[in-house]
């Protein structure tokens, strides 16, 4: 599985950290931003990043901020993006198991790395099914076909 990473000066420790746990894991990493920790406006960053996840199908992408928040809003304005911040497991898992995203977003000012390595492991783990929540997701999907881009 391809996964994007991106992150603000904020995350960009954090960033690197998961790199080195996806690598050791054997998955296909493309590094997005930022590369040293001067600022950085991370609209820039998090719509790049979701472009290329939105492009590439079985892809996933995982953005770290202060807090996750920006990254989120700003990822979400990408056509067939879902992004949700991860806080805590319930967050992780309910991203993927109800809401089928493609993006986790986490706050480097929020959870500390080894909590963040557990995150990312459990979340690349979930799978999407369909059920209950099926209908859920196609209603996001639906309004953003009608009126977005």
């Amino acid at each position: 599985m391809k996964i994007y990473i991106g992150s603000d000066e904020a995350g960009f420790e954090m960033k690197g950290e998961i790199i080195g746990f996806l690598k050791t894991n054997n998955y296909d990493v493309v590094d997005c931003g930022c590369y040293d920790k001067n600022p950085v406006l991370y609209p820039e960053v998090a719509t790049d990043l979701s472009e290329k996840v939105a492009a590439d199908a079985g892809s996933r992408g995982i953005l770290i901020c202060g807090t996750g928040i920006g990254m989120a809003m700003a990822a979400n304005k990408v056509k067939g993006i879902r992004a949700a911040v991860c806080h805590d497991i319930l967050s992780v898992e309910r991203s993927v198991l109800s809401n089928n995203a493609q993006i986790m977003c986490m706050g480097a000012r929020i959870i500390a790395p080894f909590t963040a390595l557990k995150f990312v492991e459990l979340w690349l783990g979930l799978t999407f099914k369909d059920g209950s929540s099926t209908p859920k997701v196609k209603a996001i999907t639906d309004y953003e076909s009608k009126h977005i881009g």
